[in-house]
């Protein structure tokens, strides 16, 4: 038995990844210009997150823009790019993070909006920053099985409210450098949106055949980063380390099912940071060029980011390439998920 979780699709394929842009840019130096107070009272210096984290910037939804109202502009943006009607789509997979309440689902609101038909299933996915690949493997799972031919896998997160309670927090006296490096991780992620429409490929040989993926789980590492909108604590040493064996792991075992070693055309990676990008390359014995970065502009979108990465490059994929979608998430889980173009 392999030690990854193994899945293989028969008949899917994407027919459309679709990205919506939250529109305030809010740089780095601005936050370090909040915290400046802070930094030189505890002895830190400005543009660690630039310089550390190599992230320029991250965008912030206007205020009262909710999470399922960017995931519903996505939503439409697919399936206006896929070009069918939403009355097919069988099945709603809403894999934010980001969450105003406990219940009802984002799908809920998500489903209302693009006003999807009653017999759409939909419901919440979360798995940290591996939902949406997550919501793409349940998806193919459903139409491999039959149950439907179309599902919009969609994803809305926002950093305005945690990023501006942690610069808050940290602007206390009572500050010290153990809390900013504590809170630093919150500090790097962004907000944006992404969906995907998920079809049969009998009925779309146009579209991206999905051929299948690994998954890899370490959750004895579950409690280096926990959060909720407010707040959210992070041992990022022993999380960058600890996501750079799991996927290691992960990487050595997958030659027993795929035949990743040989190179793939294009890797999208989780967008964390740099230097996390250049580990995970170094470890794995990946090309740096073959991976498009969106880090520094957009910061760590959590779920979103690979789809919003896979969007942002997909003009330049060429038929037949292999693209490997590749992240790692709280918990500690790891997926790698291959498209064909």
């Amino acid at each position: 038995m392999s030690a990854n979780s193994v899945l293989t699709h028969r008949n899917v394929g994407v027919l459309t990844v679709a990205a919506a842009e939250a529109p305030e840019i809010v740089t780095s130096a601005w936050i370090d210009e909040q915290l400046a107070e802070t930094f030189r009272r505890v002895g830190l210096t400005a543009g660690t997150l630039q310089q550390l984290a190599g992230i320029n910037a991250r965008r912030w939804w206007p205020r009262g823009v909710t999470f399922d109202a960017a995931a519903a502009e996505a939503g439409a943006l697919a399936i206006e790019s896929a070009g069918i009607d939403p009355s097919r789509i069988g099945m709603l997979i809403s894999t934010s993070v980001s969450k105003h309440h406990l219940e009802p689902s984002i799908a809920c609101a998500v489903h209302h909006r693009l006003d999807l038909p009653s017999n759409c299933l939909n419901f919440d996915v979360g798995n940290a920053c591996l939902g949406f690949i997550n919501g793409m493997q349940i998806a193919a799972a459903a139409i491999d099985a039959g149950a439907i031919d179309y599902a919009l896998v969609v994803d809305g997160e926002g950093s305005r409210q945690t990023q501006e309670a942690t610069i808050a927090r940290l602007q206390s006296p009572t500050t010290t450098a153990a809390d900013v490096f504590a809170e630093f991780a919150s500090l790097t992620i962004g907000s944006g949106a992404a969906a995907a429409i998920i079809c049969r490929l009998d009925q779309h040989p146009e579209a991206h055949r999905l051929v299948g993926g690994i998954a890899r789980s370490g959750t004895e590492h579950h409690e280096l980063c926990i959060g909720d909108l407010d707040r959210m604590q992070t041992d990022t040493n022993g999380l960058l380390h600890a996501g750079l064996d799991l996927a290691e792991a992960a990487w050595k075992h997958s030659g027993h099912d795929f035949d990743w070693e040989v190179g793939m055309d294009w890797y999208v990676l989780h967008q964390v940071s740099e230097r996390h990008t250049q580990l995970l390359c170094e470890r794995l014995g990946i090309d740096p060029e073959r991976c498009p970065r969106t880090f520094p502009e957009f910061g760590n979108v959590g779920p979103a980011a690979i789809p919003i990465t896979l969007a942002s490059v997909q003009d330049q994929i060429e038929v037949g390439q292999r693209v490997l979608c590749m992240g790692i998430g709280s918990g500690l889980n790891t997926s790698f998920t291959e498209i064909v173009w």
